[in-house]
């Protein structure tokens, strides 16, 4: 991969990588922190010293900027897939929001299978890159969300 990587599989490849790397730290953080375990080589080699507190915060910091590092780039992969499909990432992003906040208040199963099951058919077209599979599945959930809020404001 070079460091102009434009394909939507390079940077979801390496996004991957870095959550991945993110949840290596996660776990090897919370095991130093239950069992006060030493981290070797972080302190100097006479004393590696056990994971204090304030290592652990530092730790930490990291592990959550590297997992906001991962969501940008599968942001822009997002955003290069979603090239040529009729639909911007910002309208995505709102209708994705909308419904989960709908879904949340959702008392009727036949509504929350309806817009899960649109959601799916988005996500599925968008991942497959099938554009003429986009817009029915697209338009059905704006529809739903639409009604949703109709009868709520009513």
């Amino acid at each position: 991969m070079s460091l102009t990587a434009s394909l939507p599989q390079d940077l979801e490849t390496l996004a991957d990588s870095l959550s991945a790397s993110a949840d290596e730290l996660h776990q090897r953080i919370m095991r130093g922190i239950r069992r006060q375990q030493r981290l070797e080589g972080g302190y100097g080699k006479d004393s590696p010293g056990p994971l204090a507190q304030g290592a652990a915060h530092a730790l930490f910091d990291n592990e959550v900027a590297l997992r906001q590092q991962a969501n940008s780039l599968y942001a822009d992969a997002a955003g290069h897939s979603l090239e040529g499909m009729g639909v911007t990432l910002p309208e995505l992003l709102r209708l994705a929001d909308q419904a989960r906040i709908t879904i949340r208040h959702i008392e009727r199963v036949k509504e929350l299978a309806g817009i899960s099951a649109d959601l799916l058919a988005v996500a599925a077209a968008i991942a497959s890159g099938r554009p003429e599979h986009l817009s029915a599945p697209l338009e059905s959930l704006k529809k739903q969300l639409a009604a949703r809020q109709t009868q709520e404001s009513a």
